[in-house]
């Protein structure tokens, strides 16, 4: 069983954390005095996202400072001073004015993990065009809904994704009027990125911005169905910066590694623009997993502070705990995890293992930027999403047929809502002013995710609400039985759904996937429902198990229950735009 408190988990390495007493900085927060630690715009002039980021750096004479350090698939790594990104933005900036982009209009990015992404992302928020990244292992199709919902007008990729994905689209696509492609040949119908940069000016004058003027648009990964258009606004970096500093904890001295890609809203809000505005040195590395190289990563780059996934975690540990061991990681002071609710198992086994525990913290695409954390001072309860931010206020609610009603019972399960007006809540769904409304009752944004808060004010995921289980007269959390169901130590992962039973209403059902040396058995299988039943008891352990190679994820690496579900009933499985190992 794990233990319950890790006290104290960063406090060992590196500088003083900088929330070192939470209560005291909840007590003392105001978003006024948050906003005066970001520069606006010369003049009064407004604010924006990309100035905080680069320019604002180079003024106050920080420019030379590393930016951005790339590790390409092969050969040697690229380092990019601040001012160095500044010129690349402002050319990038230029030369979207040459093509008659105006403010507003959207940008769209299909590329890897390569410096012009970042440099696109920057550069389109200084011109005041609304940025949309998408995943470059997306098919042809949700590339095609993201671009055609979101009224796409330039599109950067390279000549291979633009062949493969785009072409055959362009009809489809009336309002797509610019591709530039990065690489050479740009094919017939689009233009030269490093031409059109490199014929513009490395000079530019960011014009007003409003805090309020759309900057970013992020697809809903698409767990429970079809992925919607969120909509961010430029004044969403007060909370980006906030949050990297208290949260993450960064520094500007840090080597920040945040693994996730930009396609995602993590990769955006914590793998470019909160390492940025804190003056810190971001890593991004253009291949894809592969644990040797991420522990040779961490070691060689001397990371400091390291953001990743729970199924990055998981597959380390699948790895085994021989691997790390060949590799100095005592510079890593800091190791945080998002994307989905992080097992107890993990955590421990960071400890263990690294050398320091991983802390969970918890958002949405919708609100933008961290909500709930555990932090550098605060000790660790394994698989508590942890305390609110200072200057977020979350609470435990259930639904009423005259609104909400606060749920003050500790440990009583409820719906997760946040008091609206936080900087980085989401302004529309694009196209869907019906589905935005619905998200607001009260003054609360609903956010759909059933939790429990403790008595010491610490939060625990519990499920979505369209995941939860019902059996026998009890609310199950898959989570919780996931998590202890890893536990076992042939686990490697695992999914569990509620199949249908005329007697309990739903059973549980679990799919596990094992850890190397296992094989699949009666025994085997026994065994694990026999853990599974000391650790949770028998009204909420599984009824079934079966094995498989590998869960149904998205891209973004979130398990798609929904999609287990689905095929363990025969229904249809619905949108599977996000899906992993997809058509590509």
């Amino acid at each position: 069983m794990c233990p319950r408190v890790i006290e104290k988990p960063g406090t060992a390495r590196g500088p003083r954390p900088n929330l070192e007493d939470w209560a005291r900085a909840r007590a003392d927060f105001r978003w006024e005095s948050a906003k005066s630690q970001l520069d606006g715009l010369p003049a009064g002039r407004g604010l924006n996202i990309a100035h905080e980021a680069v320019d604002r750096h180079v003024l106050g004479g920080r420019g030379a400072r590393i930016a951005l350090r790339w590790l390409p698939k092969r050969g040697n790594r690229v380092d990019l001073s601040y001012a160095d990104l500044m010129r690349r933005t402002n050319r990038f900036a230029n030369a979207l004015g040459q093509l008659d982009v105006r403010e507003g209009d959207r940008v769209f990015a299909l590329l890897g993990r390569t410096p012009e992404l970042y440099v696109a992302a920057l550069g389109a928020l200084k011109h005041r065009a609304v940025f949309c990244p998408m995943f470059s292992a997306f098919g042809p199709e949700p590339v095609r809904q993201r671009m055609e919902l979101g009224e796409a007008r330039v599109l950067v990729t390279t000549a291979a994704l633009y062949e493969k994905k785009v072409a055959h689209l362009r009809d489809s696509l009336p309002r797509l009027e610019h591709v530039l492609v990065v690489g050479e040949p740009a094919p017939a119908g689009t233009l030269s990125f490093r031409e059109l940069t490199d014929r513009a000016s490395p000079e530019y004058c960011i014009e007003p911005t409003s805090a309020e003027a759309p900057a970013l648009l992020h697809f809903t990964s698409g767990t429970t169905g079809k992925p919607k258009g969120a909509l961010h606004v430029h004044q969403a970096v007060l909370m980006h910066h906030m949050t990297g500093k208290l949260a993450l904890d960064l520094h500007a001295e840090d080597l920040f590694w945040c693994t996730a890609d930009p396609g995602w809203v993590t990769g955006t809000s914590y793998g470019i623009i909160a390492p940025l505005t804190n003056g810190a040195t971001m890593l991004v590395d253009e291949a894809e997993f592969d644990a040797e190289r991420w522990y040779r990563t961490l070691q060689d780059q001397k990371v400091t502070v390291w953001y990743t996934a729970p199924t990055a975690i998981r597959m380390l540990m699948k790895a085994g705990n021989e691997l790390p061991k060949h590799f100095d990681l005592s510079r890593v002071r800091f190791a945080a995890s998002v994307g989905e609710p992080l097992n107890p198992e993990a955590v421990i086994w960071g400890a263990d293992t690294l050398g320091l525990p991983f802390h969970d913290n918890w958002w949405q695409t919708e609100t933008g930027g961290i909500m709930i954390a555990n932090y550098a001072s605060m000790p660790i309860r394994p698989g508590s999403m942890g305390r609110p931010l200072p200057g977020i206020e979350a609470a435990v609610v259930r639904r009423t047929a005259g609104g909400v009603e606060l749920i003050e019972t500790p440990d009583e399960q409820g719906e997760l809502a946040l008091a609206t007006g936080w900087p980085s809540m989401f302004r529309a769904y694009l196209n869907a002013p019906d589905r935005y409304a619905q998200c607001f009752v009260d003054g609360w944004y609903l956010s759909g995710d059933l939790v429990k808060k403790d008595a010491d004010g610490y939060f625990w995921f519990v499920g979505r609400a369209d995941d939860v289980i019902k059996t026998a007269g009890h609310l199950i959390g898959p989570f919780e039985v996931e998590s202890v169901l890893v536990e076992h130590p042939a686990v490697a992962e695992a999914g569990v759904i509620g199949k249908p039973d005329p007697v309990a209403g739903e059973l549980i059902k679990a799919f596990v996937a094992l850890r190397p040396g296992f094989a699949w058995s009666d025994d085997l299988c026994s065994e694990i429902l026999a853990h599974a039943r000391r650790r949770l008891g028998p009204a909420v352990s599984p009824k079934e198990i079966a094995v498989t190679s590998d869960l149904p994820k998205t891209k973004s690496g979130k398990i798609m229950r929904r999609l287990l579900k689905a095929r363990e009933l025969g229904l249809p499985e619905g949108d599977l735009s996000t899906l992993e190992g997809g058509e590509q």
